[in-house]
């Protein structure tokens, strides 16, 4: 994100008086730059001029020499003569120090006691090698400036060789730009002009008002002492050959080749440019690089300074060819794709130099040697720039400005730019200039002068919407009819129809005078069936005592840990491109795939009661087949846009929970238990309840479950004969986790797991019919119990499954309320015990009614599950 030093915008643009970094954040999210943050000042608290009176060098026992200076401070800083913490005749301070880059008579940077530096170090009065230091005296790097070579104390009178040093006591934080605070500001991808000084403070200005002085004006001698230099036929040999144009667009349209000579290798960057380098989270390299960097910022235009003299001219824009390496300025190689443009240079342009508007290359990077610098300014594509970013996964500064549009009128005033700062603190000399144009300005703007009053609600006179588009920098065409012809200016290609006239109009006359009217809803609107069961589904849950969580869908080694078989279907996750993590590079097939990791940190940290649960989407690339990528040439055909579909991986919103611990919190007057299976299955009936569904519960077999301890959720669909209902396809699994998984995880013993599709759920639930209210019966019921016994292997469900069969329309309820193991039953056998309550909705059952039911249910059980009424 862009930062706005205040400083540095004041060059530009009128500031108010007064204005600090909260003023002027407000002033330009009013034109819709977002504060990210303010950053404070480097340095705060006393940081003064000093002027070196004494200096006592004393080697100590260590053999290091250390200097007792007194240091005049400024009469309001200094101890009277006979005061202070260690009296001296001098009104002054006495302050230690281990440098020797100084001599008295030297003005020097002192921090009081009180000031705060870089890195949060904190000054006070101590004493140390037997003197009491009142101060310090600075050098660069303790202030936060880039290392400059000399590892010493900053002596003033270096810095003023022709002017005046300030007077002992001058506030030296405004003296080095210390103290000036950076607003970081949000810039929305259409409005890439704003990642530069010129493009903010324009932006200021229509907040404010203030008179704004536009730095990319070459008529303004203050930025531009020579003008603008026109191109001669004597400048470096450029080729722009762009063989693979993006819709017929070229991949530059400008490129302006810039020769400075003479440039001193060792010249320093100025203070100045380094505090803004540093104040926009650049840190300063060397002159040249810190020049297009600076220019980069002020203007918005990207430049790359080449070597001169390790290029084998002419320079060629062109598409890389297959195979092509470049070891950029990170020190990669990387492997170019035919995509990507690149600038070239020898025969041919053989040898490749750099990514166009991306990175360079090491083999023409300017060096610690270079005299004479190759300034490239140029234009290039931002879809051509984009592509390449992510291609090579290469984010820079060059190509966050370039995918986002640069004015396309730019290159050559940035590389005047650039080469007068380098001729002014380099020493060099200008050299000659080559330029390639073929840019065109875009169609004129049909616009509607009641368009934004359409739109917004808001009466916008003639006058206005003409006055606003012109402040913006557009060209009006106005011939008094309904309509105007606009031309955008060069630095806003992001204005291509009305629709985004519309949106400057209002930005620039207020949001805020937009009113606020909120819409009325139409009858018969509202939440879809599946929007109400989700809700639902969710509440349901969390009354059941739950908690929900949300987890990355991120996933890696967890089908090993899960013991997965490895021809499971869940095993063929989709895994991901460029991940967040390289340890989580696939998305989950299970909602228990990432739940489970949640309640073991819980677990980990000392939670051991953990009832959770998730609703998420799971993805599955079982059965797809990925369609090949269609290119950008032109629209896709309905059959690619198919095929596409078709080779898209599943989503389905699935529900997982995990149980374990304490069910509940004990108490003196209430006993408490712990999770269990049947709370996991009882989970799962209540959801189903909830949407009108009857459920098939039986016992299965899947990992992670206990294999004797998982049940098998199906869906039960009525037939038209209610007494034989179709069984569906397994929507979910509830039981306890494996036991050898539960220790391997270091969850409680017992956890339990769920794991259901709820689109499933939902849809059958959709196709219900309505449920009718059926009169309560009031006659009388008569109770029936049966005891049954059954092979081990044979389910509960089984037996309540036939006896409300047989029980057809007679039957009220039936309960499982008992279940017996015992040697008198003979091994592998068990008793079921049920309670079933038959009533009639017209009249009192006689006793023979019962008996026959009774008679049918004994009967049904036996036929299907083979079981015997227990004597």
């Amino acid at each position: 994100m862009p930062y706005v030093p205040l400083e540095w915008l004041r060059q530009y643009v009128q500031v108010r008086p007064g204005t600090d970094a909260a003023a002027l954040a407000a002033d330009l999210v009013k034109v819709g730059l977002e504060e990210e943050q303010i950053v404070p000042a480097r340095v705060t608290g006393p940081l003064v001029v000093g002027k070196v009176l004494t200096q006592e060098p004393k080697e100590q026992s260590n053999g290091k020499v250390i200097n007792y200076c007194r240091v005049d401070v400024g009469e309001q800083h200094n101890d009277a003569p006979g005061t202070g913490k260690e009296p001296s005749e001098l009104p002054s301070r006495g302050i230690i120090c281990g440098a020797h880059n100084f001599k008295p008579g030297d003005s020097v940077v002192v921090s009081l006691p009180g000031a705060v530096l870089p890195g949060d170090f904190k000054i006070a009065a101590r004493k140390t090698y037997g003197h009491i230091s009142d101060g310090m005296i600075c050098s660069a790097a303790e202030l936060g400036f880039p290392d400059d070579g000399k590892h010493g104390i900053i002596v003033l009178d270096e810095r003023y060789p022709e002017g005046e040093v300030p007077a002992p006591g001058t506030d030296a934080l405004a003296l080095l730009g210390l103290d000036d605070e950076v607003v970081e500001i949000n810039v929305t991808p259409d409005r890439g002009y704003c990642f530069s000084m010129r493009g903010v403070a324009r932006e200021y200005s229509h907040s404010t008002g203030g008179a704004y002085q536009d730095p990319a004006d070459t008529a303004n001698a203050d930025f531009y002492p020579q003008g603008l230099q026109a191109p001669g036929n004597d400048g470096p040999r450029v080729e722009v050959n762009d063989e693979a144009p993006i819709n017929g667009v070229p991949g530059c349209d400008r490129y302006v080749a810039r020769l400075v000579e003479g440039v001193n290798p060792n010249a320093p960057t100025p203070d100045w440019m380094s505090r803004r380098l540093q104040a926009s989270g650049m840190r300063s390299i060397s002159l040249a690089v810190d020049v297009t960097n600076y220019v980069m910022l002020e203007l918005g235009q990207p430049l790359h300074a080449f070597d001169a003299d390790k290029l084998t001219l002419p320079l060629v824009v062109r598409r890389a060819q297959a195979g092509e390496k470049l070891t950029t300025l990170d020190d990669v190689e990387r492997v170019l794709d035919p995509q990507d443009l690149v600038i070239a240079d020898s025969e041919g342009g053989s040898r490749v130099l750099a990514i166009a508007g991306v990175m360079g290359g090491a083999t023409s990077e300017v060096t610690e040697t270079t005299s004479n610098v190759l300034i490239e300014a140029a234009h290039f594509h931002p879809v051509s720039v984009a592509r390449s970013a992510r291609r090579h996964k290469l984010p820079t500064e060059s190509s966050k400005r370039f995918e986002r549009g640069v004015d396309y009128q730019l290159a050559p005033v940035a590389a005047q730019r650039a080469a007068d700062l380098l001729v002014r603190y380099g020493g060099g000399s200008y050299g000659p200039i080559t330029e390639i144009d073929r840019t065109q300005a875009p169609a004129p703007i049909e616009f509607a002068l009641d368009a934004a009053s359409r739109l917004t609600g808001v009466d916008y006179p003639r006058e206005q919407v003409v006055g606003l588009l012109r402040e913006i920098g557009c060209q009006v065409n106005d011939d008094g009819g309904a309509t105007v012809q606009v031309s955008a200016p060069s630095w806003r290609p992001d204005l291509t129809g009305s629709a985004e006239l519309v949106e400057e109009i209002a930005r620039l006359d207020g949001y805020d005078n937009i009113p606020v009217q909120l819409p009325v809803a139409p009858a018969g609107t509202g939440l879809t069936f599946a929007q109400r069961a989700r809700r639902d589904i969710v509440r349901t849950v969390a009354e059941q005592g739950l908690t929900q969580v949300l987890s990355y869908p991120f996933v890696g080694d967890i089908y090993d840990r899960l013991e997965l078989p490895a021809d499971d279907e869940r095993r063929q996750a989709v895994r991901i491109a460029n991940p967040l993590a390289d340890d989580a590079p696939l998305l989950r097939t299970s909602v228990l795939d990432s739940l489970i990791d949640v309640a073991v940190r819980n677990v980990s940290r000392g939670i051991g009661d953990v009832a959770l649960y998730e609703v998420g989407n799971v993805t599955t690339s079982a059965g797809v087949v990925p369609a090949p990528i269609p290119g950008v040439a032109q629209r896709p055909s309905q059959a690619e846009i198919e095929a596409l579909a078709a080779g898209t991986p599943r989503q389905r919103l699935h529900l997982g929970a995990i149980l374990c611990g304490q069910h509940g919190y004990s108490g003196v007057l209430q006993h408490v238990r712990n999770w269990d299976w049947a709370d996991a299955v009882e989970l799962v009936r209540d959801i189903a309840s909830l949407l009108g569904l009857k459920l098939h519960v039986a016992n299965a077999e899947r990992a992670p479950w206990h294999p004797g301890r998982c049940a098998e959720i199906r869906i039960v669909v009525p037939t038209k004969n209610p007494t034989r209902p179709q069984i569906g396809e397994v929507i979910g699994y509830a039981g306890e986790l494996h036991p050898r998984i539960v220790k391997k995880l270091g969850l409680p013993e017992r956890a339990c797991a769920v794991e259901l599709d709820l689109d499933a759920l939902i849809e059958c639930s959709s196709k219900q019919p309505v449920v009718k209210a059926q009169p309560v019966s009031t006659y009388p019921a008569a109770k029936e119990d049966f005891a049954f016994v059954v092979d081990e292997a044979t389910p509960s469900q089984a037996v309540a499954a036939a006896i409300i069969v047989a029980g057809g329309k007679l039957l009220d309820d039936v309960r499982l309320f008992d279940v017996y193991r015992g040697p008198q039953l003979g091994p592998g056998r068990k008793s079921l015990a049920f309670s079933v309550r038959l009533r009639a909705s017209d009249h009192t059952l006689s006793a023979s009614e019962t008996e026959a039911a009774r008679a049918r249910i004994i009967k049904q059980v036996g036929k299907y599950t083979g079981a015997k009424l227990r004597a």
